[in-house]
């Protein structure tokens, strides 16, 4: 990566005034530097000294690109629901009308469905008044959608409501959305901000270092995690299974894991594991329930995959289709357990959508209401295709096409996070068979 990999496209100098009347204004050369950890003094001055990698950092300009007053802003919501959109919604509304004293502000129904004329959805007008309460909610006052758009259409919808901006709130597919909307936005030589604001509660957008949502959700798992362990106490032979969202990173199972302290075992897309053979995992587990008389077990929804046969098949978001390792864990555990002449009280828990529904709590609210306030202060100073993030504490913007590069995987092999929870839950570095 590279000082061209992160500059952020902008359509050209900011010369308005801003009306929002801070005290202060973020500078407009002002960065955060990518990498903060160096091998020792010297290796940091020579990097500093050559062509560090760094982040624009985000915050209200002194002056502007868009005049307010021309400004029709919109929002999209897209993808699973998450806790915390409504906190979003309602946080880019009270910075839009209140500081920028934009005339008006619409919602897209329905995630993109809602910029393509064919589904008949029609937009909402947002006001301070209709949003003031909304973040006392789960889900999303705006509805949500997966799958494709046509990009062409959607981009009539904008010029037909006369929008200056749009704020896409979502994932992965979401940004990926955002980004071919800017791309057709600029075939037209059209100034309309595109600015992607990441959700998932799955934590996985790169280089960012907290997506909104992830705080919560993972807050909610642990209650399922505590009543897991609770079954598995109250038995002979106990053991509390419980399946977690995560499709391709183990976040929230780790994080839901060092939350609760009651877990023993936790399984992840990113570390392989092997069921049967010495040190594999079912011989493990068994271990562990004739020695303590019960266990509690977290897996993630993406791990295990190998166990299925691929059969290509895709959700509307294009996603891959992840087979049940919930359940697919639960037999194998019961049939070895059986197979052992080891008598076996199994609670299998899937929390699922539970999770990702609730109302964002208070650390997730805050942060929601920084994201969206950097997205305006983004749009407003003429950034594109862009997307607000935090790295190292500081909020930032940089380009959308940097987010979707590759998603954000935990790496067990140097992460602190994965040395944690090998601390907190005793289970082996390595589940994969010796033998």
């Amino acid at each position: 990566m590279n000082q061209n990999d992160t500059k952020v496209e902008q359509f050209g100098p900011c010369t308005i005034p801003n009306p929002a009347g801070y005290d202060y204004w973020t500078e407009d050369n002002s960065v955060v530097l990518f990498q903060t950890i160096f091998s020792g003094v010297e290796d940091a001055k020579k990097t500093i000294d050559s062509s560090p990698v760094f982040f624009e950092q985000a915050g209200p300009k002194e002056k502007i690109y868009f005049r307010p007053e021309e400004v029709t802003a919109g929002i999209v919501t897209c993808g699973g629901l998450c806790p915390g959109i409504n906190d979003v919604i309602r946080a880019l509304v009270m910075e839009l009308h209140y500081r920028y004293k934009v005339p008006r502000i619409l919602g897209f129904p329905f995630g993109y469905e809602g910029l393509v004329k064919k589904f008949g959805h029609r937009p909402i007008e947002l006001t301070p008044d209709k949003v003031a309460h909304i973040m006392n909610f789960g889900g999303s006052i705006l509805g949500s959608s997966r799958g494709n758009q046509k990009i062409e259409e959607m981009v009539d919808t904008l010029f037909l409501y006369g929008v200056k901006m749009l704020f896409c709130i979502g994932g992965d597919g979401t940004l990926r959305g955002a980004q071919a909307i800017q791309e057709e936005v600029r075939k037209r030589k059209e100034d309309i901000a595109i600015v992607g604001i990441p959700k998932t509660i799955d934590n996985d957008i790169n280089y960012v270092q907290k997506t909104f949502g992830f705080s919560t959700a993972f807050s909610k798992a642990v209650e399922a995690v505590n009543c897991a362990h609770e079954e598995a106490k109250g038995a002979p032979n106990g053991i509390g299974l419980v399946k977690l969202m995560g499709r391709h990173s183990g976040f929230i199972a780790v994080n839901s894991a060092l939350a609760s302290k009651n877990v023993n075992f936790v399984l992840i897309p990113e570390l392989d594991f092997d069921l049967e053979g010495e040190g594999a995992f079912l011989p493990v587990l068994l271990d562990r329930v004739k020695r303590r008389g019960h266990a509690v077990v977290i897996v993630a929804e993406g791990a295990g995959q190998k166990y299925f046969e691929d059969k290509g098949e895709k959700d509307q978001s294009g996603n891959k289709k992840l087979a049940d390792i919930g359940v697919f864990i639960k037999d194998k555990i019961t049939e070895y357990f059986k197979k052992e002449a080891v008598p076996l009280n199994l609670k299998y828990i899937d929390p699922s959508y539970i999770i990702r529904s609730v109302p964002a709590n208070a650390e997730d609210s805050v942060f929601c209401g920084f994201l969206a306030q950097n997205a305006v202060h983004a749009a407003f100073a003429g950034r594109t295709g862009c997307v607000v993030g935090i790295w190292n504490n500081v909020f930032t913007v940089m380009p959308i096409s940097l987010a979707i590069a590759e998603r954000k995987v935990l790496r067990p092999e140097r992460s602190t996070l994965w040395r944690a929870l090998l601390a907190s839950t005793g289970q082996p570095n390595s589940m994969k068979s010796k033998g």
